[in-house]
């Protein structure tokens, strides 16, 4: 069978879900660009985008969002198409989803349910599923006044995935409840994560955290660099646990590679609070490896987005590399806007690799020296240690013992010390 006739017999007997989308401009954000992100999004959640409003109003509705005589018109559109669904590019009241609804006859969702109910459908560690849930809950609680019925609606769909219909349907003492519920069980996780950082800290063990746009390659980066076997997708997060792995630089340095979650325009803040403690992975990393794809016309503000989430969580003057991703396909294409120290990849065909961890050693604490010594044969276990912590340039066998030249790091050199060539001796009126 080809792999088209599989493909059609799979999407008719699941058929996707048809979706409008509706921007309403109010020159707050470009919106056709913001508006091609959410089809993304949308594309990503498992819907068909059939059509796209845009409405220019100097400010949004208060009881529709969009206006009577524009919601008229897509009520008709939804009549005409059968579409399902309508989906905004903004978060709405309890009072304008209502409204929505009645008018449409179409269940309605907003930008943030619909990323909420991505990163629902994403999550698979009991971290990440404890996460979104809090942060669906935190914003359910202010909008279930005026929904009515809505709180009651049965089967799937887009916007339905989560904490379930029981806790839909709960009152705000009970919701409250299970939101303090959460936060405890996700003080004890961040508790636990403080610790094995404290311990990697402790152990001398560096950590260098790849963070960016949703979609920018970063998956594909880490397998490509570590051999992780982690999901890398053409779709918006399609990594939603973090995951991390060890590779070894240039210098011999082994250190923990952290892939995190994307980012987008406009991350609810809910999302931000709920996953701090897995976004402090990359804020307290050694280095930041700030990838964007460079194909992509909006590179620059990509960039710009995931530097200022990085500043909010405190992350200071800490090594900061930006990663250009993709490479292969943007050609010639150059991002000023990225600096000097920007490293130009392609996760996909290797290029650029090299030079990309050479700035990452580069980057980390100053913890190495290249040194020659002579072991005698008696000391092949320290040879062989020396093989497998540091980077060996010299690996040579002589009558009076082994002769080695390599970078390591300074625990190992403080055990090597009595093996060093004369002139290779540290000055210890400087140390």
């Amino acid at each position: 069978m080809k792999p088209q006739e599989t493909e059609n017999r799979t999407t008719d007997r699941e058929p996707r879900e048809t979706a409008l989308l509706v921007s309403v401009d109010t020159g707050e954000f470009d919106a056709e660009v913001s508006l091609d992100e959410l089809e993304e999004l949308a594309r990503t959640a498992g819907a068909q985008v059939l059509a796209r409003v845009v409405q220019k109003r100097e400010s949004a509705d208060q009881a529709t969002c969009i206006g009577s005589g524009r919601l008229e018109e897509i009520a008709a559109l939804c009549e005409h198409h059968d579409i399902s669904l309508i989906i905004f590019d903004r978060e709405l009241t309890a009072t304008q989803l209502r409204n929505l609804e009645a008018a449409a006859g179409r269940r309605v969702v907003d930008r943030t349910t619909l990323i909420l109910d991505i990163f629902a459908g994403r999550a698979r560690s009991a971290e990440g599923r404890l996460q979104v849930e809090l942060a669906q809950l935190q914003y359910l609680l202010p909008r279930l006044a005026g929904q009515g019925t809505a709180l009651s609606r049965l089967g799937g769909g887009i916007g339905t995935r989560g904490p379930g219909e029981t806790k839909l349907e709960s009152d705000r003492r009970h919701i409250r409840r299970r939101i303090d519920a959460l936060r405890r069980q996700l003080r004890e996780v961040e508790r636990q994560r403080q610790m094995r950082r404290c311990r990697r800290q402790k152990e001398g063990v560096n950590t260098v955290a790849l963070v960016g746009y949703t979609n920018a390659g970063k998956s594909t980066l880490m397998n490509a660099l570590t051999d992780a076997g982690v999901l890398a997708e053409d779709k918006l997060f399609a990594t939603l646990d973090p995951t991390a792995r060890a590779l070894r630089l240039p210098d011999g340095r082994r250190v923990l590679l952290i892939d995190t979650v994307g980012f987008v325009r406009r991350l609810p803040h809910h999302l931000v609070d709920a996953f701090r403690s897995t976004l402090e992975e990359a804020a307290e990393a050694d280095v930041v490896l700030n990838v964007c794809d460079l194909s992509s016309p909006e590179a620059a503000e990509h960039l710009a987005v995931t530097g200022a989430l990085l500043r909010d969580l405190g992350r200071g003057d800490r090594p900061v590399i930006p990663v250009l991703n993709k490479c292969d396909r943007a050609g010639d294409a150059l991002l000023p806007e990225a600096g000097r120290n920007a490293v130009r990849v392609s996760a996909l065909t290797g290029e650029g690799l090299p030079a990309l961890l050479d700035a990452v050693a580069a980057a980390l604490p100053p913890d190495r020296r290249r040194v020659t010594m002579l072991l005698p044969y008696s000391q092949g276990a320290l040879a062989e240690q020396c093989r497998r912590e540091g980077a060996v340039e010299l690996d040579e066998y002589t009558p009076e013992g082994i002769r080695l030249t390599a970078t390591i790091g300074l625990r190992l050199l403080r055990t090597v010390e009595p093996y060093l060539l004369p002139d290779e001796k540290p000055d210890r009126t400087q140390a």
